[in-house]
């Protein structure tokens, strides 16, 4: 009986798009708290996010490199039940749509998921996206329930690892420097701070470039290349939400090179845990103990400037074996896994249909 009750209740439910970009306060602060739901059974250890810091990252979602469609389904009372979103680029990867749905634990397998995968399928199809991607997180196993139920599949394995700032070893990170100093004597390190400087935009599209060096696994994934424009709506939303970005680069000095990079990401909102964004470094400047100095002296400075932090967290494909070896000597470990998933479209709709 309760299983047709529940099923009952989830056919009243209402799903219309939402949106994002101009809302009225008491819509976002609905999906704010859904959302902080979400994200303490997906992030246990981790405080909820204020209500102003959604808005501002809804209201600057860049637009010129990927189109955002929102779904909220809601209850007879106004409850948001579930939320469903995708995201697909416009100029690159236009076989792909990465999808996201959530449902309120209470109305978990009752239905409310398909429904919301209906309307990804019907945004996917009109746009003619062939196949959708999906992540799903250890911490909440009814999504990976799911998505296998839906037929999807893991195409990558990866991990959320963490370094607890109280068990670094400091001296580790002395060590690491004066070694790389002295066997990548030709380089020097600098710091932007405040964005992107206009006159590094070369270096930074070409670190940017290296991303797409990163291991893909079984991913249908292809190369992304993004312009200054694109970059530039990424900083504005991350300045808008209050978050502080810093990038560490080294520079051959006799010719100017930009030999590689790592940055981290800050939330005064989060003050305990450091984001650690990319690192690379180019091929033909590999072997040196760059990416070793890049990451210790980063973090003695995290250690200086940001005494708050108590963690500091990277994501990184399972299969990535260069960074995970220098992560783990660092003291970096697993701590949360995920996993990509694939699933054609037309797959999608027969299950559906089904």
């Amino acid at each position: 009986m309760v299983g047709v009750f529940g099923r009952q209740i989830v056919q009243k439910i209402q799903i219309k798009d939402f949106d994002f970009e101009n809302a009225d306060p008491e819509a976002y602060s609905a999906v704010n708290e859904f959302n902080n739901l979400i994200r303490a059974e997906r992030l246990p250890d981790d405080p909820p996010i204020p209500v102003e810091e959604t808005i501002q990252r809804l209201r600057n979602m860049p637009k010129s490199f990927m189109d955002l469609y929102i779904w909220l389904a809601k209850t007879e009372d106004g409850e948001i039940a579930g939320m469903a979103g995708a995201w697909m680029p416009k100029e690159e990867n236009l076989h792909l749509a990465d999808f996201d749905i959530r449902v309120r634990p209470t109305l978990r397998r009752r239905g409310l998921g398909k429904r919301l995968l209906e309307k990804v399928v019907e945004a996917a199809n009109r746009n003619d996206r062939r196949l959708l991607l999906a992540r799903s997180m250890a911490s909440v196993p009814v999504g990976e329930k799911f998505l296998a139920h839906i037929g999807a599949e893991v195409k990558q394995a990866q991990h959320i690892n963490q370094l607890k700032i109280e068990e670094l070893d400091r001296d580790l990170l002395v060590e690491w420097q004066r070694r790389s100093r002295e066997r990548a004597a030709d380089f020097e390190l600098g710091w932007w701070l405040e964005g992107y400087p206009q006159e590094e935009m070369d270096a930074v599209l070409a670190f940017y470039e290296l991303g797409n060096q990163e291991p893909r696994d079984d991913l249908d994934v292809e190369d992304f290349h993004f312009t200054e424009e694109q970059i530039r709506e990424i900083e504005k939303n991350r300045q808008a939400r209050g978050e502080e970005h810093w990038t560490l680069y080294a520079r051959h000095k006799k010719t100017g090179a930009p030999a590689g990079f790592t940055e981290v990401f800050w939330n005064p909102n989060r003050p305990q845990i450091l984001e650690q964004g990319g690192t690379a470094v180019f091929p033909e400047f590999r072997n040196k103990g760059l990416g070793r100095w890049l990451k210790a002296a980063m973090l003695e400075k995290v250690l200086a400037d940001r005494a708050e932090i108590r963690f500091v967290r990277t994501g990184n494909a399972d299969s990535n074996a260069p960074m995970i070896k220098i992560n783990t000597e660092l003291g970096f470990r697993p701590y949360i896994a995920e996993s990509v998933w694939q699933l054609e479209t037309e797959k999608a709709a027969r299950y559906l249909a089904g």
